[in-house]
């Protein structure tokens, strides 16, 4: 969905996602999870691009899972009480590369910062993540509590820097209404998915950033 977006101005050193995924956002399958299930859909959508890099490589890959299969599995692995299962607690960083391990077995790596400036001196390490590794990411907080997938980084000549920012708190049911005829350009003009300065993060808020380590499949060569 963020293809077509402009890019920030006087940009320099930009580097996306690769490969497909699916957007993931409240109330997409029929349940509604607003005001809780941003980690989820978050997860849903690394999830489907892990799904997309196995299926395309030939291997076996179980589907996306749902919410409720998410909390089964946290409980089940002894993370969460037996009281998660069916509850509207929310997920973060932590839970979201448990669930990687358990369903998909990809390694992860773990970008921590106290405060929404010192996501900052991670820039480097997200545009050579996008340029190496290619996957979708997904960061959480705790004063800024809305999770959020991150699908690029960008630095541009005036040094200031930019994240790719998935939303997922918009809500519509999917599997009840369909796909939008142009879709992708509401979502880009409401913001949903955008170019965001690091100087819109919390300063009150620490932030974790959660990067699936698994190399993209290699683009098919046209003939």
């Amino acid at each position: 969905v963020h293809e077509g977006l402009n890019l920030p101005s006087q940009a320099e050193r930009v580097a996306c996602v690769k490969g497909k995924y699916a957007y993931y956002h409240y109330g997409c399958d029929g349940v509604d999870d607003r005001g809780w299930g941003c980690g989820y859909r978050t997860l849903q959508t690394l999830c489907s691009w892990v799904v997309n890099q196995r299926h395309g490589k030939g291997d076996e890959a179980r589907a996306v899972p749902t919410i409720a299969e998410i909390q089964a599995s946290l409980v089940g692995m002894g993370d969460k009480e037996v009281q998660f299962q069916g509850s509207r607690d929310w997920i973060g960083s932590t839970e979201v590369f448990l669930c990687l391990d358990h369903f998909y077995q990809v390694p992860w790596r773990i970008l921590h910062s106290s405060s929404g400036g010192e996501v900052a001196k991670h820039v480097d390490a997200l545009l050579m993540h996008f340029e190496q590794q290619g996957s979708p990411v997904m960061m959480g907080g705790d004063t800024d509590a809305s999770s959020k997938g991150i699908l690029g980084a960008c630095r541009t000549s005036a040094g200031r820097s930019y994240l790719l920012v998935l939303d997922p708190h918009w809500y519509r049911n999917d599997v009840k209404q369909g796909l939008l005829e142009g879709a992708r350009q509401r979502l880009h003009e409401n913001g949903w998915v955008a170019w965001r300065p690091l100087d819109s993060l919390m300063e009150s808020s620490f932030y974790n950033l959660c990067l699936p380590l698994l190399h993209p499949r290699p683009a098919k060569e046209s003939s």
